[in-house]
């Protein structure tokens, strides 16, 4: 019943839009008299196409406006999972996936849709576990997912065999839960805040580095330059490359990556060995540069040998190393 009377008053509204008076008058005498001259037109199956007519343009006039409100509607404001208190949140792992030989991403997931992981650029946030009878265990990672990414939380773990976070995490399972806090900021970061920057990594010490590259290549306003220098003891130890070199692909002029192998297989295009003075002197911009930055994050020796180590989270140190063998300033140098 509902759809006939919608479907009367629906042709009833299109043929008073479209007849006009003369027809409209010929219309009422329609059930009695036969057709008069020039009311073809109005012939009964004239007559359906026309309401039918009149039918479709209405609803398609209806789902363009609701489509209208569905595109103009704004999206809901994001909501931090992690807000920087002291409070430990309880994030489900959602999936992991196998990433080489010893590393995996693992994704956890956000308490909804809305929420992203509160991240800023620089930070990183905090893990924690406890063994069964045994302290907390609390590890800092930066994760590589991008901090405006909604309603999940990638990191890129490798394990060490005697890493008992990173041990922990690769015999944890789906559905398993971690606890996150944070962000823990590290370098404040802001469109052309240098000219041109300097990233010297090693292993996994490449994912603040990523964090960074990421975030100043999605912004069309930073015309940062970047350099980056990598280092590992294998080829298939090299994290974020395909990542690394679409960047360097779409951005030659403002990004150069130069790798460094211990172990390099012969056809490897690139430097054999430990990041050396050498190659140091050769790639990054001179200290006298203005305006530049050099960031540093890697396992302790390379740390040590190039930048000497941070004291503390909260203390830089002295520095020491390659760095000040090249001429490079305290101020002019940060370590992840």
């Amino acid at each position: 019943m509902f759809a006939r009377q919608a479907f009367t008053t629906a042709t009833r509204g299109a043929f008073s839009s479209f007849a006009p008076a003369a027809s409209r008058q010929s219309i009422r005498r329609y059930a009695t008299d036969g057709p008069q001259k020039g009311t073809q037109f109005l012939q009964p199956r004239n007559f359906i196409y026309v309401a039918a007519g009149g039918v479709a343009a209405a609803f398609s006039l209806y789902w363009l406006k609701g489509q209208q409100s569905i595109l103009i509607q704004p999206p809901k404001p994001a909501i931090p999972a992690l807000n920087g208190d002291d409070q430990w949140v309880d994030l489900k792992l959602l999936k992991i996936e196998p990433y080489n030989h010893n590393t995996k991403k693992f994704i956890f997931e956000l308490p909804s849709d809305d929420h992203v992981s509160g991240v800023k650029i620089a930070s990183c946030v905090l893990t924690k576990y406890q063994p069964e009878g045994g302290k907390p265990i609390i590890r800092p990672y930066t994760p590589i997912s991008d901090e405006d990414a909604r309603g999940y939380l990638t990191l890129l773990v490798k394990q060490y065999p005697k890493g008992p976070m990173s041990t922990h995490l690769h015999e944890m399972a789906p559905d398993q839960r971690l606890h996150f806090k944070g962000p823990i900021p590290k370098y404040p970061w802001e469109a052309n805040k240098h000219d041109h920057i300097a990233l010297i990594a090693g292993g996994t010490g490449i994912t603040p580095m990523w964090q960074l590259i990421r975030h100043i290549f999605k912004n069309k306003d930073d015309k940062t330059k970047v350099t980056l220098v990598f280092g590992n003891i294998a080829e298939e130890d090299i994290l974020l490359r395909q990542e690394l070199a679409a960047i360097e692909n779409e951005y030659p002029q403002r990004f150069r990556a130069f790798y460094t192998l211990e172990k390099p297989p012969k056809e490897f295009v690139g430097n054999k060995g430990f990041i050396t003075k050498a190659l140091l002197k050769q790639v990054l911009p001179e200290p006298q540069s203005e305006n530049i930055k050099v960031f540093v994050c890697g396992p302790p020796g390379m740390m040590d040998a190039i930048s000497g180590n941070k004291k503390s989270p909260k203390d830089q140190g002295d520095l020491k190393g390659i760095l000040k063998e090249l001429g490079y300033s305290q101020d002019q140098v940060f370590k992840f």
